[in-house]
């Protein structure tokens, strides 16, 4: 009798503390969560506050930050809307899904988030920019209400009714994506006037011209109203009743369309901020893992229950031991390739970084860097550009900046915590030789796996047959 009393006593006890901790934090998942992703467009990570912007006002993101875990070295592979979300939907580099140019297609036989999320009973959407392709890899459910074009009516606003919706409909667990178009160009969303352009304090790889100014604030406005929505979609998760069960993963893409963020390899392209919040489940605290968009797809399916073989068919890698708060480490180096086809003349990069140390290697150094639409042409062309260029002899600082953006070494070397912007390149100084040796050596590995023919894919020529899914390199 003692034995059976004590007994259920114990089990009492047991069951008493495991629904306590399940009031509190849990690392542990007790069912399939649900994922939203919301997906910025073309925001520099450092422009934000959390990540130390002296502008922006995102209140909304900052809420969300303080409510999750924020990554502080989150990268994606390549500076580029396409082929970013390529690597964010499949789990795999530019070089084996396919997509390694702007305005390309993966391989036809590339599987992406639906195809994997599905077979896990999953329902699997996407609201706003799409901007990837072939259909048939990215068979996402289209959920309406938000702009999937970047050339936008100003006056037009979302409706949340459709995902809203698609997060209602049933009790199965779904896998939603919002993308947003902001803040890229054209800048026309938000107040700009909430900016006076003489307050702003502009980047030191940004060059002060009143254009730019203007433009800078034009920006600035778009990040705010990109914020407003965010504040939105939470919003509509709660009015739902499962935010409990959801993880919302924000990220904010590549570097904004200004010189040396988006189309360069440099931190201000490739660095992205990345913030993921689950209720009882991710800690309230920031993360000094090092992670890349191509982990996220092998993260969500691991949430998801998948089949560890399913797991080893990526590039990337799951984190989920991160987001539980039961690591603060993930994988050693991130990488990072460009093709400037087509957005300008060949211009082929490659990189690598460590957590501290980023290693560039500009393949083509003796041509000139350019980009169409930053520098005049092209429909996103912007015209601020030219008061660059036209800054004349009592302007060296601007000089500088369009000699840093047009010529550049056939490598560069930065230590990020110091140097954020990379200003100051490292190559050749003694101290950094060891470190510059070994990051080369393992960049030339990640080539070598991926089977990179390196400056060979950045002609007109290739890219064309990658726009066709005619991938033969």
């Amino acid at each position: 009798m003692k034995t059976w009393f004590y007994r259920s006593l114990l089990s009492f006890i047991l069951l008493a503390l495991g629904f306590s901790l399940n009031l509190g934090w849990s690392s542990e998942p007790t069912s399939k969560p649900n994922f939203l992703l919301i997906v910025g467009d073309d925001c520099t990570y450092n422009d934000l506050p959390v990540y130390g912007g002296q502008n922006a006002k995102t209140p909304h993101i900052d809420a969300l930050a303080a409510e999750g875990l924020v990554f502080d070295q989150a990268f994606l592979s390549s500076a580029m809307c396409q082929p970013c979300r390529a690597e964010l939907y499949t789990g795999l580099y530019p070089m084996r899904n396919g997509c390694a140019w702007n305005h390309s297609a993966c391989r036809p036989e590339v599987k992406s988030l639906p195809h994997h999320l599905r077979p896990l009973g999953y329902r699997v959407g996407l609201a706003g920019k799409g901007h990837v392709k072939p259909a048939s890899v990215f068979p996402f459910d289209q959920v309406a209400g938000f702009d999937p074009n970047c050339v936008r009516d100003p006056t037009e606003t979302a409706d949340l009714a459709g995902i809203r919706d698609y997060i209602e409909r049933s009790d199965d667990p779904f896998c939603l994506t919002v993308a947003l178009v902001e803040p890229h160009v054209p800048w026309v969303m938000g107040d700009a006037s909430a900016y006076p352009v003489k307050k702003l304090k502009l980047p030191p790889n940004i060059a002060d011209t009143p254009a730019t100014r203007q433009h800078f604030a034009d920006y600035l406005a778009e990040i705010t109203y990109m914020d407003a929505q965010i504040g939105e979609i939470l919003a509509c998760l709660d009015a739902t009743g499962k935010a409990d069960n959801t993880l919302v993963i924000f990220t904010s893409e590549q570097g904004s369309q200004f010189p040396g963020c988006k189309w360069t390899n440099w931190n201000t392209g490739l660095h992205t901020g990345f913030i993921a919040r689950w209720p009882k489940h991710t800690p309230q605290a920031r993360t000094p893992a090092l992670i890349q968009y191509a982990d996220v797809t092998p993260t969500l399916l691991d949430l998801a229950g998948a089949e560890a073989d399913t797991l080893a068919n990526f590039d990337g890698s799951s984190f989920a031991q991160v987001l539980l708060g039961q690591s603060d480490q993930h994988r050693k180096y991130t990488y990072g390739m460009h093709n400037n086809v087509p957005e300008g003349p060949p211009y082929p990069i490659r990189s690598i970084y460590d957590g501290q140390h980023h290693y560039i290697r500009n393949l083509l150094p003796e041509e000139l860097y350019i980009e169409k639409h930053l520098m005049g042409g092209g429909r996103l062309k912007n015209p601020y550009y030219a008061t660059w260029l036209g800054a004349g002899p009592y302007k060296p600082d601007v000089y500088q900046l369009v000699h840093r953006y047009m010529r550049r070494p056939a490598e560069q070397l930065y230590h990020t915590a110091q140097d954020p912007y990379e200003m100051n390149n490292l190559t050749g100084q003694d101290q950094w030789q060891a470190t510059q040796a070994t990051l080369s050596a393992e960049l030339d590995k990640w080539i070598a796996e991926q089977k990179d023919p390196g400056a060979k894919l950045d002609t007109v020529e290739v890219h064309r047959a990658a726009k066709q899914v005619q991938h033969e390199f």
